[in-house]
């Protein structure tokens, strides 16, 4: 334990500007710091003292204060992020992390590659082989073991632990090796990895929420060390990916959501938080696992899980303000609808599986104009499955319809079909409808399945966003290739054993004509000489930059038109070279400065509607964005 003497905690109080009102609502317990000294130098949430040597501790060397960015994201030449807004220091509780410590501290932690100057400024002397290997060397060392796996389960539980380890080699690595390790990370591997949580279950990463802590969720937000939070990603667990009720252990799902945020849209670790609301689980296999890690109980519903949301909801915006984005994810259609809904006129709020798809399928769309013609109005749509997704899309696709055409949305909503478990949605089953499937009940004769449903609504477009796999059989391909020249087929289910045909079937069953993109990867696919590389409508490729985007405006709501806006920036990176290969998405490789774009047509649209609160609007947006992205590369600690 060290002890600063006054003289040198008054030099950081001064510097931080700690004082007025900040200094007088200073708390008797360590509330954290960030007290940069010339070098870096860091409290974090525990009080715990970072890369900052004993000699500046000590008040030896002057503090000074590291520069921020207007927005707040990135505050240093290193990416690292932070704001020293009520965060402060008490001079009689501050340790130092050298040596062991600084090696378990996955924010600090380099490993070998802490030179010799480091080594001995931080008391790391014996605590590593005498190697000093540059993270060029670490990032190849690590692709090497992680190809060695045969299982996508043991690249991910490696990834993961790298992560607890070394946060910024773990960022760098998906950054550079994006393509490879996407699916890892997320799609399709995370799913198996949320079944299996309990047993692959290491360390503890984000909150845990459950009934237990109701009437004391403050507290718990509290307990999160960092207090500077800008995303939170929750769920509860009962309708991941394609998976179904997986309760606690849908953990895997925020944490890999947020993964993304950092890597693809630039959003610094600490200013992420994963959260699961344990409310209990349906899924009887998991009551039964005695290797389960949430509540054992049948799942809370009505006004139980109601107020236990709202209380978080309420303490989320007590605790971390107006601006702080809550992006909901795998909730069930009956919760996710009414909860959007909700709170989308009082916090700032994003659902993914809604809003998210909407607009990553919108921009396939306007891309995949640009190889079969027509406007989106000119096009019919038919969708399997009319479930948050499904219906989803729909509503933004006939949003864009009535901004082209200035028809009303009750009319454009007439192009788009949808067919659920009961057969084609038609006004006869309307009082029968869950309310969210009302809009899309017109007058048609009953149609009992799939392919009769083709054939009496020739659409263009078909989407599968049922979670049910192989339902878009060789029958419905062919019936789709017989009235189109180049049919539109998007199989969205994830993981990629719930997707509604792969892509070889597509384009096989098209002859080659097929326009197809999926939601989780397939490998590129040979047809009568002809290589087909299949998109992917993955949602990473909006979210990440859609939250950059309302994070650098202080946005406080979300609005739908900020929604096209993303899908508008997505479609014009899409290249004639990529159309030429039937792709509709632009590769991943580029997925930086596509989250550049499109966060800033996201904040030009927030000041546009009067929804941003950090002023003046910047003149350049996309270079202001990409130069508030997170930077993974190692820092010199001095």
């Amino acid at each position: 334990m060290l002890s600063l003497n006054r003289s040198s905690f008054l030099r950081c109080d001064e510097k931080q500007g700690l004082l007025g009102s900040q200094r007088r609502r200073m708390p008797l317990a360590p509330a954290g710091v960030r007290c940069a000294a010339r070098g870096g130098g860091e409290l974090n949430g525990r009080g715990i003292a970072v890369d900052n040597t004993v000699k500046e501790l000590r008040g030896e060397a002057e503090p000074v204060l590291e520069p921020r960015s207007a927005g707040g994201v990135v505050d240093d030449a290193h990416g690292e992020g932070g704001d020293v807004e009520e965060q402060f220091i008490m001079p009689w509780t501050v340790s130092v992390a050298s040596g062991y410590s600084l090696l378990r501290n996955p924010q600090h932690n380099k490993g070998l590659a802490f030179n010799e100057k480091e080594r001995d400024a931080h008391y790391l002397r014996g605590l590593l082989p005498p190697a000093c290997v540059t993270q060029e060397l670490q990032e190849k060392k690590i692709m090497h073991n992680l190809r060695q796996y045969q299982v996508p389960l043991q690249r991910y539980v490696s990834m993961m632990d790298l992560q607890e380890r070394n946060e910024k080699l773990f960022y760098k690595l998906l950054i550079d090796h994006v393509e490879e390790l996407l699916p890892i990370v997320y799609t399709p591997t995370v799913g198996e990895a949320c079944q299996k949580y309990g047993c692959i279950f290491r360390h503890p990463q984000g909150l845990y929420i459950s009934l237990n802590e109701r009437g004391k969720i403050l507290e718990v937000l509290r307990n999160w060390p960092e207090r500077n939070i800008q995303v939170i990603v929750v769920t509860d667990g009962e309708r991941i990916l394609g998976l179904g009720d997986l309760g606690c252990q849908g953990m895997g799902i925020p944490v890999g959501k947020l993964a993304l945020y950092t890597a693809l849209g630039g959003l610094r670790p600490s200013a992420c938080l994963p959260v699961t609301i344990d409310v209990g689980t349906n899924n009887e296999q998991l009551l039964k696992d005695e290797f389960y890690i949430g509540l054992r109980r049948r799942r809370a519903t009505g006004q139980e899980y109601a107020e236990l949301m709202h209380e978080f909801m309420t303490a989320v915006k007590q605790r971390y303000g107006e601006k702080v984005l809550i992006q909901f994810e795998d909730f069930a259609n009956h919760n996710a609808f009414e909860l959007l809904a909700k709170y989308r006129k009082t916090h700032l709020v994003f659902n993914d599986d809604i809003q998210g798809t909407a607009s990553v399928v919108l921009a396939g769309l306007f891309a995949a104009l640009n190889i079969v013609g027509g406007t989106l109005a000119e096009h019919s749509f038919l969708f399997l499955g009319a479930g948050e997704a499904g219906t989803g899309i729909a509503e933004l696709i006939a949003r864009e319809m009535s901004k082209q055409t200035k028809a009303p949305l009750e009319e454009t909503r007439k192009k788009i079909w949808m067919v659920d478990s009961k057969g084609l949605i038609v006004s006869s089953r309307k009082e029968s409808l869950q309310h969210f499937k009302k809009p899309w009940a017109h007058d048609h004769e009953p149609v009992g399945n799939l392919l009769d449903a083709v054939k009496a609504i020739k659409p263009t477009v078909l989407i599968g966003s049922s979670g049910v796999g192989r339902t878009f059989t060789k029958e419905v391909v062919e019936a789709m290739a017989t009235f189109n020249e180049k049919p539109i087929i998007l199989a969205l289910s994830n993981p990629t054993t719930q997707s509604e045909c792969s892509a070889e079937e597509a384009y096989t069953w098209s002859k080659g004509r097929a326009i197809f993109a999926s939601g989780s990867p397939f490998d590129p696919v040979e047809y009568d000489g002809k290589i087909f590389v299949p998109g992917q409508a993955n949602n990473a490729y909006i979210f990440p930059g859609f939250g950059l985007g309302l994070v650098i405006s202080g946005a406080t709501r979300v609005h739908d038109d900020m929604l096209l806006a993303a899908s508008e920036a997505l479609a014009q990176q899409v290249t004639q070279e990529n159309l030429d290969k039937g792709l509709i998405y632009p590769p991943f490789s580029n997925i930086r400065k596509i989250s550049a774009h499109i966060a800033a047509n996201v904040a030009a649209k927030a000041y546009e509607l009067g929804l941003a609160s950090r002023l003046p609007c910047p003149k350049d947006l996309v270079k202001y964005a990409e130069s508030c992205m997170y930077n993974p590369v190692y820092r010199s600690y001095r």
